[in-house]
């Protein structure tokens, strides 16, 4: 009867000869440079930017924004202060009841 470790041990062994068969570099086609002419379709510069733009939450701070907060968490700070008090601050509208009606004078 096999211990669980001793199986383990067995099974190790099995995969080390899958993973050195995984890893051959015969075929490795990629080389230390590349040219234009090597790519059979034309490049295109900044093809994923718009995408990249989009899908980030990256905001840029405008240089007089940026001179009043030393750093990252400062603005957060700030920002979230800001969020608070208008949450405070706003008027939620009033809410009516079903099967309730308004007066209109």
């Amino acid at each position: 009867m096999l211990s669980a470790s001793s199986a383990l041990a067995l099974r190790a062994k099995e995969n080390i000869g899958f993973m050195k068969n995984a890893r051959s570099t015969e075929n490795d086609d990629l080389r230390t440079e590349y040219r234009r002419s090597d790519f059979s379709h034309p490049l295109e510069r900044g093809k994923y930017a718009k995408r990249l733009r989009e899908a980030s939450n990256v905001v840029v701070l405008s240089p007089e924004v940026a001179e009043a907060f030393p750093n990252e968490s400062a603005v957060n700070s700030a920002l979230l202060s800001l969020i608070r008090l208008a949450r405070r601050t706003t008027r939620r509208p009033n809410r009516r009841k079903s099967g309730t009606s308004i007066n209109i004078r």
